[in-house]
């Protein structure tokens, strides 16, 4: 299976890069992601994006809990930054 990872905000400068497809067994969870993340990235990413504030989207649409991520072929796993504003 081959899915997208895209890192938007800060995630994106400790990811190095934008965004990357990867190719994988399918169907991928929220602990084969957090793996993944962790043998490929920096730890600190990995840790950055189980912490609570880091949000996730499938296909544009939010998650409204990481654990119940299921990935499948051609997916598009957005991570997104908390964000601050006035």
């Amino acid at each position: 299976m081959t899915a997208k990872l895209v890192f938007l905000g800060r995630l994106e400068d400790l990811a190095g890069r934008a965004g990357e497809e990867i190719t994988l067994t399918a169907p991928l969870d929220w602990y084969d992601v957090i793996g993944w993340l962790g043998d490929h990235y920096p730890p600190n990413l990995a840790d950055t994006i189980a912490g609570e504030k880091v949000r996730l989207a499938i296909n544009g649409a939010l998650i409204p809990d990481k654990h119940t991520l299921v990935l499948a072929d051609g997916d598009e796993l957005a991570f997104l930054p908390p964000v601050s504003g006035g």
